[in-house]
């Protein structure tokens, strides 16, 4: 078990961009024009990453780039965005679209994923693996709103359970949370939406929130943060149907009768 562990926690530190190392550049080319030396891609695992202020300027001369006290903000083409250096993920037009490498802060420069900024920014991004060459173009539609995007009635229940289940955990443990629920949604031995998922009866009732109540109760600003992401796709906990906090309960059925799956926090993962 403990060895399991350990090995959980390792690949949570490269989901989220512990130690991950760049591999070399790659020419960029936004709009038909190659970006000179110094703006070139850099790839972090599997990921290329794209300097926040030089495609952005390149897409569209005239967008307003800045540095607030920690983040960038980029203002154009119908977009506002905010990325902050160490989150997993960056905010755009009221959406949080994940980063699960993080966002980059290299030589002064903010790094984020070329193909996050694209769907930001409304462009299409394509790389050629002969060249290693990643090409930027705009002419896509702006990114749509959190209001437009989201199912109001899917981001109300899921932030809520989130926050009522996990309000002491990190990031990675609400959205594990928000996981469970929306893999129950897609397995067929549970309800088919969220808010049945979350109100499913049976045996008492799945979710002690929803028996005293909490569930109730406004939800934190990083449960409504982690339940966006969910809703991005945002995934840390696998397949996993179940979780507890084995310190909190007495109930341990879920450890004697399901498979283990991973420790986040205070709740262990099951299927």
């Amino acid at each position: 078990m403990r060895r399991l562990c350990v090995c959980v926690a390792l690949c949570l530190g490269l989901l989220f961009g512990n130690g991950a190392m760049a591999a070399a550049a790659g020419p960029l080319v936004v709009n038909g024009k190659s970006l000179p030396a110094g703006s070139e891609a850099r790839v972090y695992g599997n990921t290329t990453y794209v300097s926040l202020r030089a495609v952005a300027e390149a897409l569209e001369p005239a967008a307003a780039v800045a540095w607030a006290g920690d983040r960038a903000t980029v203002r154009a083409y119908g977009v506002t965005l905010e990325a902050i250096p160490g989150q997993t993920y960056i905010e755009a037009n009221g959406r949080a679209l994940p980063v699960p490498g993080g966002v980059r802060l290299e030589h002064g420069r903010t790094l984020v994923p070329v193909r996050v900024l694209g769907k930001a920014l409304g462009a299409d991004v394509d790389w050629d693996a002969r060249t290693g060459t990643v090409t930027v173009t705009s002419g896509g539609a702006p990114l749509a709103s959190g209001d437009a995007f989201y199912d109001g009635d899917a981001l109300y229940w899921l932030s809520r359970i989130i926050s009522a289940e996990s309000q002491g955990e990190p990031l990675s443990g609400k959205i594990a949370v928000g996981n469970v629920i929306l893999n129950r949604a897609a397995d067929r031995e549970f309800p088919d939406t969220i808010y049945g998922v979350i109100f499913d009866d049976r045996w008492g009732g799945q979710f002690e929130p929803v028996r005293n109540g909490t569930v109730y109760a406004a939800p934190t600003g990083e449960s409504v943060l982690a339940a966006k992401l969910v809703l991005e796709g945002a995934e840390v906990a696998g397949d996993s149907l179940y979780f507890l906090a084995p310190a909190l309960t007495s109930n341990h059925w879920i450890m004697e009768n399901r498979s283990f799956r991973m420790i986040i926090g205070s709740h262990w993962f099951y299927r």
